[in-house]
């Protein structure tokens, strides 16, 4: 099981590696999120901090705008929050497509960051199922998952404060509507209780409404 993962896994990288060289975009992307699919432990906030570092600031494969955009499409589409790094992926294979047309180099940049991001899954899932039982009744295992769950709850922090910079101050100067549009949304949700799906669906229509008016 472990050889036919890794083989399924690590190919599509070292076919574009061997046929288009290691600083192609789409190769880098390969290696790229097959590391952050080995970081998430915490879900999809675990690893959106270490995409966002990567690929907006280190690589410049999307605008932090674009990243902002990215989130905002995944938390309102049905599926899990970690297919953002699709998104991400075909901007950055869009951004450099190396030659192709952009529309190429975006399809086979979303295409290869999903099959990296989710072979692994699969992967740890055939080799530890079997085990689950067993090692959830070892004490240093459940004490080190308990240091990486603390950990994971410091990544996420940093997520919002990454995201929160972005959305208040974008351009380096403080965006009064969205801060009073957060604030609107942390008291619906922390003092009124509502459901997090309708502030979500108001909050976008409240900035589409922005836009539309600032058009």
């Amino acid at each position: 099981m472990l050889a036919t993962c890794l083989l399924l896994w690590w190919t599509p990288v070292a076919v574009v590696g061997l046929a288009k060289g290691r600083d192609h975009v789409l190769f880098q992307e390969g290696v790229f999120f097959s590391k952050a699919a080995m970081v998430t432990f915490g879900g999809a906030y675990a690893v959106l901090p270490y995409v966002a570092e990567e690929a907006v600031e280190r690589r410049g494969w999307l605008e932090p705008g674009q990243m902002m955009d990215g989130l905002g499409l995944a938390e309102t589409t049905p599926g899990p929050l970690v297919m953002v790094v699709q998104f991400v992926g075909f901007l950055g294979g869009w951004n450099h497509s190396g030659g192709w047309p952009p529309w190429l180099g975006g399809v086979l940049g979303a295409l290869m960051t999903t099959w990296v991001t989710f072979v692994p899954c699969f992967l740890w899932i055939f080799l530890g199922a079997p085990y689950v039982e067993r090692l959830r009744g070892m004490p240093m295992l459940s004490g080190a998952l308990a240091t990486i769950t603390a950990a994971v709850v410091g990544v996420i922090l940093n997520l919002a404060v990454w995201f929160g910079w972005h959305t208040l101050l974008p351009a380096g100067r403080l965006d009064a509507y969205a801060l009073a549009l957060g604030a609107a949304a942390a008291f619906a949700l922390v003092r009124l209780r509502w459901d997090v799906v309708p502030v979500v669906l108001a909050s976008g229509a409240l900035g589409l409404a922005r836009y539309l008016l600032a058009g």
